[in-house]
């Protein structure tokens, strides 16, 4: 079975009206580049996630763009995090200030426990440091822990900026909004404060090279009537379902948005799509790659783009051909999985180690 042929959809409200066409409907005065490589959460296979040295790394190795992860402080600040629970990647755990802002909620539909940066405050965020949220599998990362604090997303435009005035060349930005149901309910918006950040940056118009993207529906139907910007709906394995629908008590799956009526419905509020590798390539119960799925082709039928992630070098998250050795942390042959990838026709590669995708993709052009 294809991804283009999974369920019917699940009725939706009507999006406030058709978008302007993505990426490859060459919307006239967009910027881009395509097939683009991005810097998940900047080179995160080299230095902690979400730090300025991580995205100033993703761009001297050459990527095309940058993606960040949005989270909210207490005050309304936005701050370039995976989640809003910070003890994973920061060093709040060990703040005695901050021991009683430890606690126990629901996000997303799962109960987690820690430190939510909607509990604090931007200055309360900002006597963190960033460590490496997996240290085992990448020592050489977590050997830079505690050189950085936690960016806001002034910080990361500003970085962003500077490193491409410093090198002649534009970078893109491609920014994911977490959490924004959550945040409603606690009476935090996201969309407000990130409108005003682009806008005091200058980057509020298409040309900016400024990409929001989300795997909710409804802070993406939200932002279509109030920004040119790119949207891309963010698709995750087949069977789950958006966090907000969820919430809400919706049946919508991302099975859903991916038949050909989900598209077509898409197609009203987005401009592409951000999905998971494996439905691109999906693979069988061992591992092994199967072969590119319709999905790509689909998509472009409604002039939708798409983006895979995340492409990691590790051999943990590699098809079973492209492993090299028995180590599931060593280094496989992550240009394989690129080159595949890239033949199925996508229109971006969000990565970790980008330099292996520059090379197949620059290798191409």
């Amino acid at each position: 079975m294809s991804v283009t042929e999974v369920l019917p959809l699940a009725p939706l409200a009507p999006a406030a009206g058709p978008r302007s066409r993505g990426l490859l409907g060459g919307r006239a005065d967009s910027l881009v580049v395509t097939p683009a490589v991005v810097g998940h959460r900047g080179a995160s296979g080299y230095r902690p996630e979400h730090t300025l040295e991580a995205y100033r790394t993703a761009i001297r190795m050459g990527v095309d763009d940058v993606e960040l992860d949005l989270v909210l402080t207490a005050d309304g600040v936005l701050l370039a995090r995976h989640e809003n629970e910070l003890s994973l990647t920061t060093d709040v755990a060990e703040h005695a200030a901050l021991a009683d802002r430890r606690t126990t909620r629901v996000v997303d539909g799962r109960e987690v426990t820690g430190w939510f940066a909607e509990d604090l405050t931007a200055a309360e965020v900002a006597t963190l440091r960033a460590r490496e949220r997996s240290p085992r599998m990448r020592p050489h990362s977590a050997a830079y822990d505690g050189r950085e604090g936690v960016p806001t997303l002034d910080d990361v435009l500003a970085a962003v900026a500077e490193e491409s005035a410093r090198l002649g060349r534009s970078v893109g930005v491609m920014i994911e909004l977490k959490h924004c149901a959550h945040l409603e309910a606690r009476g935090l918006s996201v969309v407000e404060p990130l409108l005003e950040v682009l806008a005091r940056h200058g980057l509020d118009h298409p040309r900016s090279r400024v990409t929001v993207m989300s795997f909710e529906v409804g802070v993406l139907r939200r932002l279509a009537p109030l920004t040119r910007l790119p949207l891309l709906q963010l698709v995750d394995r087949l069977e789950s379902r958006p966090p907000d629908l969820a919430a809400a008590g919706e049946p919508t799956t991302y099975g859903d948005l991916v038949t050909a009526a989900g598209l077509a419905e898409v197609d009203t509020y987005a401009d592409g799509l951000g999905v998971h590798k494996e439905l691109v390539l999906p693979r069988d119960e061992d591992g092994t790659t199967l072969g590119a799925s319709d999905l790509v082709r689909a998509a472009h039928r409604r002039w939708l783009t798409v983006h895979v992630y995340t492409v990691r070098a590790e051999n943990r998250f590699l098809p079973v051909e492209a492993r090299l050795g028995d180590d599931p942390d060593a280094r496989g042959d992550v240009a394989a999985e690129a080159r595949a990838l890239l033949d199925a026709g996508v229109d971006g590669l969000i990565c970790d180690q980008p330099e292996d995708a520059l090379a197949v993709r620059d290798a191409r052009v």
